[in-house]
C-alpha cells in the first residue's frame, strides 16, 4: 500500500472542510432553498438518473433505508417526486421528478454553477479547472470505492478500475451501440427492430468518415463490449455546426460521473475545432440526460412529433452556442 504523508493526508482534510462550509453544508438548508441537504441530494441524483428505486436511492446517498424512505414520503408531499409501482417488481416503486422537482432542480443547478464559476477565476499558481475537476473526481471516485469496497458479483474484492475511455472506432462498436439505444430506448419509442435499424444505419455511414479530424468517437469498452459512447460529427450539418450523436451509457455506469467525463471529451473536441454551435437530437423524458445538457450549456431549441423510429414520439433538439469574445 502506499504510503501517504501526513501533511497531504491534512491538506486534503482541511479542503473537503472548506468546501463543505463554502457549499453551506453548515446551515439547515441548502442551496437557497428551504430543503435540508439530504432532500437535495435526493433531487440532484433523481436528476442525473432519470428515476431510482429506493434501494439504488440509499446507495447513491449512503443513507439508511429509513431515511430514504422519510425522505421520499416528504418530497412526494411537497410535490417534487413520484413513485411509481414497477411492473416487473410489485414490491418496488420507481421515483422520479415531478415538474415541480425538475424547477426545483434548476434552482439547484444554477446555484451550484455560480459557486463553482465564482470561484475558479481565483485558482492560485499553475492549476486550471481542468486539474481541478480531474482531482476532485478522481478522489470522489477514490471515496466511493474506499467505502464499498468495491465489490461486484464474482470479484476479488479489489477495487475496479475507473472505466478508461478509449478514443475512435471500436471493433462492433455499431451493433453494440445500437443495441444498447434499443434498450435503453425502447420503452420510450416501441421495442422492435425500426428504431435499431435506423441507429445501425446512421452509424454504418458515419464510421468510415471517422478519418477527418473534425469527427471523433469515444466509448468504454467492457469485456470486448462498447457499453458507453458519445460521437461528434463535424460534416453532416455543415455551417461549422457540430452533431453530437449516439450518446448512451449502460445502466450500471449511470450515477459515475462517467457520462460527464464523456460529454466533456465531446465538447472539448468542439472547442479545439472551433465550432459555431453543437446540436443534438433527443426524445422528451430523458430527464437525466437532458439535466446533464443543461448543465453544460445547450438549450431546448425546437420540439416536435416525430416517427421516424417507428412510433409517434416527441423529439427535441438541443443547441449550445460557443461563448466568444
Amino acid at each position: 500500500m502506499q504510503t501517504i504523508s501526513p501533511e497531504v493526508i491534512s491538506t486534503i482534510r482541511g479542503a473537503a472542510r472548506v468546501l463543505v462550509r463554502e457549499h453551506g453544508y453548515m446551515e439547515r438548508t441548502l442551496a437557497g432553498t428551504d430543503l435540508s441537504p439530504s432532500a437535495v441530494h435526493t433531487i440532484v441524483e433523481l436528476g442525473e438518473s432519470g428515476s431510482l428505486t429506493s434501494k439504488e436511492l440509499a446507495d447513491r446517498l449512503n443513507l439508511e433505508k429509513s431515511t430514504i424512505s422519510r425522505l421520499v414520503q416528504a418530497l412526494e408531499k411537497r410535490g417534487e417526486i413520484t413513485s411509481k409501482k414497477q411492473e416487473t417488481d410489485g414490491r418496488s416503486f420507481r421515483i422520479t421528478l415531478t415538474e415541480q422537482g425538475r424547477k426545483t432542480l434548476a434552482v439547484l443547478a444554477a446555484y451550484g454553477e455560480n459557486k463553482v464559476s465564482g470561484a475558479l477565476p481565483h485558482l492560485s499558481g499553475q492549476s486550471t479547472p481542468e486539474d481541478v475537476a480531474r482531482a476532485l473526481d478522481a478522489f470522489a471516485t477514490a471515496l466511493t470505492v474506499s467505502r464499498t469496497g468495491g465489490n461486484t458479483e464474482g470479484s476479488t474484492g479489489a477495487a475496479p478500475a475507473v472505466p478508461e475511455i478509449v478514443e475512435g472506432y471500436q471493433t462492433g462498436m455499431i451493433g453494440d451501440v445500437s443495441g444498447l439505444h434499443g434498450r435503453t430506448h425502447g420503452p420510450i419509442v416501441g421495442f422492435g427492430p425500426a428504431f435499431e435499424s435506423v441507429v445501425s444505419a446512421a452509424m454504418a455511414d458515419f464510421m468510415p468518415r471517422l478519418s477527418n479530424p473534425v469527427n471523433n468517437s469515444w466509448s468504454v469498452v467492457e469485456n470486448g463490449r462498447v457499453v458507453a459512447s458519445i460521437t461528434i460529427d463535424g460534416e453532416d450539418l455543415g455551417n461549422n455546426i457540430a452533431h453530437l450523436r449516439w450518446f448512451i451509457l449502460e445502466e450500471h455506469l449511470r450515477g459515475l460521473g462517467l457520462g460527464r467525463r464523456l460529454l466533456d471529451k465531446a465538447l472539448d473536441h468542439c472547442e479545439r475545432h472551433r465550432f459555431d454551435e453543437i446540436h443534438l437530437w433527443t426524445l422528451k423524458g430523458l430527464d437525466a440526460a437532458r439535466a446533464l445538457y443543461e448543465r453544460n450549456g445547450f438549450e431546448l431549441a425546437d420540439e416536435y412529433p416525430g416517427d421516424q423510429w417507428g412510433k409517434m414520439v416527441m423529439e427535441q433538439k438541443f443547441v449550445r452556442k460557443r461563448i466568444t469574445g
